[in-house]
């Protein structure tokens, strides 16, 4: 089992940044894929960015050269680092672990961009 806990959601005005925070516990963070997903009102659930183990990451199109995911498997967490934010980042913010068949969610956090 693992509990994934995100943090480092908020307000925040077109252009400005934010950094996203998923904390694991309860089991190897190091083999799980970790990824970003967001779910904007009346939208489905899509993925913004994914690492797998060894650091390797993906992107959705919207998203390149403004946001980065990293990890840190020492502190069994994952980053989303996020700049130039847009009205359009506007979501909720989910963490996801995938290992194998397994997949864990998060809680999300809300991130708003808006004047």
């Amino acid at each position: 089992q693992l509990r994934l806990v995100e943090s480092g959601g908020g307000l925040v005005q077109p252009g400005g940044s934010l950094r996203l925070s998923c904390a694991a516990s309860g089991s190897i963070f190091r083999f799980y894929v970790m990824g970003w997903y967001r779910q904007a009102p009346g939208k489905q659930r899509e993925l913004v960015a994914r690492i797998i183990p060894g650091g390797d990451t993906n992107y959705e199109d919207s998203v390149k050269d403004r946001f980065t995911i990293s990890r840190d498997d020492a502190k069994g967490t994952v980053y989303l680092q996020m700049n130039s934010l847009k009205p359009e980042d506007t979501a909720v913010y989910y963490c996801r672990a995938d290992l194998g068949r397994r997949a864990y969610w998060g809680q999300g956090t809300q991130v708003t961009v808006s004047s």
